[in-house]
């Protein structure tokens, strides 16, 4: 694998507000697309890989490695293929978080340099309950449009919602936010 650093990862290192710490932000300036986690380990230490995978799953790192082949269901053993989904399943949902989608958004608003996305920034920092920061997610998602572009805002919509629990998704829908 040769992580290399997105759209996102290339305005956190520029904005030195952004919710990275010196390791991250290292990790972030070696990863070119040229190195392997082998190197990357040998210049950051053996928490690299572990870092990599954070960084991927918080949208600043993309693999250019082709994604490795899975094994192939074995088709005359019925018995093995029914439990694989039941326990992908919550590796998928562990994946998932009310507090990863609001830090995440938080990062977001605090790039945009606006007044509005400031007052959306304090409304989501303010909110205590689910049901508030749900709707502070979805407030932050209605005012994105008028903020940034609307490539931009629609890849941070396609991320907030594959790290937002399903439940929450499904009141944000019930809400209207999700139809963009």
């Amino acid at each position: 694998m040769q992580p290399r650093k997105t759209d996102l990862a290339r305005d956190a290192l520029q904005a030195h507000r952004a919710p990275l710490d010196m390791r991250q932000r290292r990790l972030l300036i070696l990863c070119d697309g040229q190195r392997d986690l082998s190197q990357l380990t040998a210049m950051i230490g053996p928490e690299a890989s572990a870092m990599v995978i954070q960084l991927i799953q918080a949208g600043y790192l993309m693999s250019t490695a082709p994604p490795e082949p899975m094994p192939a269901p074995v088709p005359d053993a019925p018995t093995a293929a029914g439990p694989v989904p039941t326990s992908a399943a919550p590796v998928t949902e562990r994946r998932r978080s009310l507090v990863a989608a609001r830090i995440y958004l938080l990062g977001i608003l605090e790039l945009q340099r606006h007044p509005q996305a400031a007052a959306v920034l304090h409304t989501l920092q303010q909110a205590r309950s689910d049901e508030q920061v749900v709707a502070a997610l979805g407030s932050a998602l209605d005012a994105l449009p008028g903020l940034t572009s609307a490539g931009y805002c629609e890849r941070v919509r396609q991320r907030l919602f594959e790290v937002l629990p399903e439940t929450h998704l499904t009141q944000l829908e019930q809400a209207g936010t999700v139809a963009g």
